[in-house]
Order: structure tokens, then C-alpha cells, then sequence
């Protein structure tokens, strides 16, 4: 009933996922790099937080602890400010080289190394105002907008508590001076960052298996779908039924040829059948000229029955055959003996001369 209504019902096919990943179309939660990025913005700032922090006090120190130092022609003041800032760059930038590599690895860990540069190009239906309403008056849009103020009160309760559990030391700032005052700052700052940042980690998580979930129900298909992608990938199916069954009446015309002309059967003793012929005078070793298991071995066996072929119940034998050897092909060296020895009990049974021993390769 659900294949009639055209619900989908059916997972989506690697072709298919592989085509919306083309299109860009892959599950990503915007929250969960801003919580990873918050996260690792907090914990680079515990660790490299007081270098950067010692290494501004020290240029301030250097540039205004002596008066005379100072340069007082504008060309000297903006050598001052560009040394200064070339060295509270120089300290700053593992910071921003963490932070990039954060962003980076939030990103591959969503959505792998993606790149998709039709996404870069400008696409004038997005300035839709109608299209925007209908984005923002949506359930989707509503249900953003109830998880953005539950995020809201998840900071404020989390900035709340590390304020509580750190309000002696803040009632007490006032006997600091203003060095320890700014490492107290600095301290609470960071402190609440990182743990704002893991509560928003732990909520953005849950939102990017949300849009997982979502992604992987927007790629589901179609019974049809399912169909015409299998006709354009495949072909037709009924298509190629028809060609199967073409070249199966083939095969079997074949054999139909074949075994009656062949010098034994030897089976297995019923699963496998394989019909060999050999003719010393123009063959270096016996071919298998038919082979089947199943319903074609029988087949080949009834062959050889209204043929008057002989049949040899050799199991190894037949298992080597059916296995190793294709039709039209020569039996290998290591199976010359087995055969010979089948084909000298075959023509005794017909009262001929046993043919020649194949010869080796």
C-alpha cells in the first residue's frame, strides 16, 4: 500500500547519496562547529592565554615605562605601534592557527573533505522574500527559534553557576591590585567560556544527530525511484531478462550440440556434470565441451543418456573440472592422469582402443 501512495519507504542507494553529496546535500549542524570552535577557543586560551598576556605586559613595559623612550615625530610613533603590534601578532598567531584547524576538523567531522563549487555560485532565488517568510513562518523555522532560546538559557544558567562558584573571589576583588584584578578576569572569562562551550557542544551534538536522522529521511526513495534509478544505472529489466533468457537458449543449444559428440560425462554424482571430448589426432589434451550444476547438470546427463555417452561418477574429478576449467578449454596437467584413466575405462566399456595419453603442455 505505502509502494502505491509513492511513500518512501526504501533506504537511499549509494548512487543516490553519492549524488546529493555532489550537490552539496550532507548532514551539518551550524551549531555544532560554533560549540567546537567556542570549546577550543577556551582550552587554547588556558594554554597559550598567559604567554600572549605576558608577552603584551612586556611590550607595554618597554615602550611606556620610560618617558624619555618615547618618541614624540609621527614617523617615530608609528615605528612604536608597528612593533608592537608585529610582536603581539607574533604571539597571537598560534592562537589563530588552533582555531582555524578547530573549525577545520568540526567541519571534516560532519561532513568529510567536501568540495562543492557550483555552491559558490550565486543563486538569485535565495533572495526570495517570499521564499525567506516561508523559511521563518515554518515549523522548521519555529522549531530553530524555540532551540535558539533554549540555548540562551542553557548560557545564562551556565554563566550563572561559574559566577556562583566563584563569587567569593569576585566579592573580594577589590583588595587586588590591577594586575591580579586582570588575571581574575581573564580567569572567570575563560572558565565560563569553556563551560558554556561544552554545554553548547553537548546541545549541538544532539542537533547533528537530529539533522542525521532528517538528512537520512529526505534521501529515503520511492519504490518507482528505486526502479527508474536501477533502469538508468542497469538498463531496462526487462530488458535484460530478455537477453538472460537469450543467452541462456543459447547456452543450451550449445550443449545441446556439444554433448552428443562428447567421449564421457563425468558427474559428481548428480550436483555437477562435465562432458569431455578428446581426439588424439588433433588435440594436445581432452576440452570440456559442457559444464553445469543443478538443473544444467541434469540436463547434460539426460544428453548423454539419449546419446548413448558414457557416464563416470568421479567426484574429485568432477569438482576439479567444474571449478578450474572453463568450456572450450583443456583439462590442466595436474588432472592428465584422472582423465586418462577415465577415457581408457570408457573405451574399454565400448570395446575400442584407449586413445593416447594427453600429452603435456
Amino acid at each position: 500500500m505505502a509502494e502505491q501512495s509513492g511513500d518512501k519507504t526504501y533506504d537511499a542507494t549509494p548512487h543516490r547519496r553519492q549524488q546529493a553529496r555532489e550537490k552539496g546535500q550532507v548532514a551539518y549542524s551550524q551549531d555544532l562547529g560554533s560549540a567546537a570552535l567556542l570549546v577550543a577557543a577556551a582550552l587554547i586560551l588556558t594554554g597559550l592565554g598567559p604567554r600572549v598576556a605576558d608577552t603584551a605586559a612586556r611590550m607595554l613595559r618597554r615602550q611606556l615605562g620610560d618617558v624619555g623612550h618615547l618618541r614624540s615625530t609621527p614617523e617615530g610613533m608609528m615605528h612604536q605601534l608597528v612593533e608592537i603590534g608585529g610582536a603581539v601578532g607574533l604571539a597571537l598567531l598560534p592562537i589563530f592557527g588552533l582555531l582555524m584547524l578547530s573549525a577545520v576538523a568540526a567541519s571534516a567531522f560532519q561532513t568529510g573533505l567536501l568540495f562543492v563549487p557550483n555552491r559558490l555560485a550565486p543563486d538569485l532565488s535565495r533572495l526570495s522574500l517570499l521564499q525567506g517568510l516561508k523559511r521563518i513562518v515554518s515549523l522548521q523555522g519555529f522549531m530553530r527559534l524555540g532551540f535558539g532560546l533554549f540555548k540562551v538559557a542553557v548560557v545564562s544558567a551556565v554563566s550563572a553557576v561559574v559566577v556562583v562558584l566563584r563569587s567569593e573571589e569576585i566579592l573580594n576583588a577589590g583588595a587586588l591590585s590591577i594586575g591580579g584584578l586582570a588575571v581574575l578576569t581573564g580567569e572567570v572569562a575563560v572558565q565560563a567560556l569553556l563551560w558554556v562551550g561544552v554545554a553548547l557542544l553537548v546541545l549541538a551534538l544532539a542537533d547533528f544527530a537530529f539533522q542525521k536522522w532528517k538528512h537520512e529521511q529526505d534521501l529515503k526513495m520511492t519504490h518507482q525511484e528505486v526502479k527508474e534509478e536501477m533502469k538508468n544505472l542497469q538498463g531496462d529489466p526487462q530488458v535484460i531478462a530478455r537477453r538472460r533468457q537469450v543467452q541462456r537458449q543459447l547456452a543450451l543449444n550449445r550443449m545441446g550440440q556439444e554433448v552428443p559428440k562428447a567421449d564421457v560425462v563425468v558427474t559428481n554424482p548428480t550436483e555437477l556434470a562435465v562432458a569431455l571430448r578428446y581426439d588424439a589426432e588433433k588435440m594436445a589434451a581432452p576440452i570440456v565441451v559442457a559444464k553445469g550444476a543443478g538443473v544444467v547438470a541434469q540436463r547434460i546427463r539426460r544428453l548423454a543418456l539419449e546419446s548413448n555417452v558414457p557416464i563416470v561418477e568421479r567426484k574429485p574429478l568432477a569438482q576439479l573440472l567444474y571449478k578450474e576449467v572453463s568450456i572450450n578449454h583443456p583439462v590442466p596437467d595436474k588432472s592428465y592422469a584422472a582423465v586418462a584413466e577415465v577415457l581408457a575405462y570408457v573405451y574399454q566399456l565400448k570395446g575400442k582402443k584407449p586413445p593416447k595419453p594427453p600429452r603435456a603442455a
